[in-house]
């Protein structure tokens, strides 16, 4: 049996960005829900949206200018876990 992640998503709750939040973390889970021990959603300020796995910054919405696609997450996640990106539809 392999190892389950812990991801978090830390979001700004002054921006109001906890629907994305909740958004995000739903999409992670129709997908990954058996890979992760924990997703947790927590509550920042500043402009904040960050997710982590392990503990590890893997996406920053402050350093790329954006929100992240959830097929971003869930490709850090698959490596993680050693498993290949999916193919994308052209």
């Amino acid at each position: 049996m392999s190892r389950k992640l812990t991801l978090s998503i830390e979001y700004c709750a002054v921006c109001n960005f906890r629907g994305r939040a909740a958004w995000l973390a739903q999409e992670v889970l129709a997908t990954h829900e058996a890979d992760l021990a924990e997703l947790t959603l927590v509550p920042g300020r500043g402009g904040v949206f960050d997710v982590r796995i392990d503990g590890e910054l893997v996406f920053s919405q402050k350093e790329e200018g954006r929100f992240p696609e959830p097929r971003e997450i869930k490709d850090a996640l698959r490596a993680r876990l050693g498993l290949e990106p999916k193919p994308r539809h052209k």
